[in-house]
């Protein structure tokens, strides 16, 4: 293992801004793999600690192919990590709403143009991103819709879902889809949290980079080959939606299967306890999202499912 500072600057006020990566074995750029983007994706740190512990063994032990190469990048912005702050802390911008970035524009533009140029070579790139609401999720790998997406390899992670999804403008200045148009082959991977540490979800997803990599011969790897993926268009999702504002108490998880009508939550009236709205299943389905906050507001997306009989 060899740690590398990818990209930095120097810091007016606090220490200097520095991205670290960890390199494995020698060779062609084969394998990215990239963990938080923003300051609160704590899973996606703590994942990237153990799949580095993870292949630390299996170079000692000789285990990556020859002429192959995997770079692990556990945080890109450390700097709102350290204040607890999802987004870059003087301007409020979205890092991973900047790429391929601009080495002489605003400091996120530079950040991500920074990091970019040092890992658009590569073959295949992996993402652990989050979701922009509080919840849980199934783990599933997401690829955006640009043409060059490849549904074959995502089924080699072993994920329960292999979810397509049609990009919006602002997705254009995503990591993933940027990657995918300088012709990598690019993968979101979500595990079930971002601020909490969930290490049954963590260790499935270090499980997954590890399959692929293995049935990709990048490395020797023999643990759990993981799901038959199921391939979900996004558009596919139900959004099951709080209709009051009220405390909510969830009777389902994510990954639960549920029948239609079957009672998933109730919305209750915070200084009452009375019932404002009994949330239930409008199909047959397998529970994708979970949301987690106490708190529901008038329209909150409380669910996602995908229908089907499972």
């Amino acid at each position: 293992m060899k740690e590398v500072e990818l990209y930095s600057f120097k810091g007016l006020y606090r220490d200097d801004f520095r991205v670290k990566g960890y390199r494995f074995g020698k060779g062609e750029k084969t394998a990215c793999v990239l963990g938080s983007l923003r300051g609160n994706e704590y899973q996606q740190i703590y994942v990237c600690s153990r799949l580095i512990t993870d292949l630390k063994m299996l170079e000692e032990e000789g285990f990556i192919a020859e002429g192959h190469s995997i770079m692990v990048i556990p945080c890109a912005n450390p700097y709102s990590v350290n204040i607890k702050k999802r987004f870059w802390s003087i301007d409020n911008s979205d890092i991973n709403r900047m790429f391929p970035g601009y080495d002489k524009g605003e400091t996120t533009q530079r950040v991500a143009a920074g990091i970019f140029d040092q890992i658009k070579d590569y073959k295949y790139g992996i993402q652990f991103a989050s979701f922009y609401m509080p919840g849980h999720f199934v783990p599933q790998v997401r690829m955006m819709k640009t043409g060059n997406e490849n549904v074959e390899l995502a089924k080699k992670f072993g994920l329960p879902f292999v979810v397509l999804h049609n990009p919006r403008p602002f997705d254009t200045a995503t990591l993933n889809y940027n990657w995918q148009i300088w012709d990598t082959d690019a993968f979101s991977i979500y595990t079930s949290s971002t601020e909490k540490i969930d290490k049954v979800s963590a260790r499935l997803g270090v499980n997954a980079v590890l399959s692929f990599l293995a049935k990709e011969n990048i490395i020797e790897y023999s643990g759990m080959t993981g799901y038959t993926s199921k391939v979900v268009e996004s558009e596919q999702f139900l959004s099951i939606r709080a209709t009051e504002a009220g405390f909510l108490e969830s009777l389902v998880k994510a990954g639960d299967t549920v029948e239609k009508g079957q009672v998933l939550a109730y919305v209750t009236d915070p200084y009452t306890s009375d019932i404002m709205q009994t949330v239930t299943a409008t199909e047959d389905a397998i529970v994708a999202f979970e949301y987690d906050s106490p708190i529901a507001f008038k329209n909150t997306a409380l669910f996602k499912l995908v229908p089907g009989k499972w």
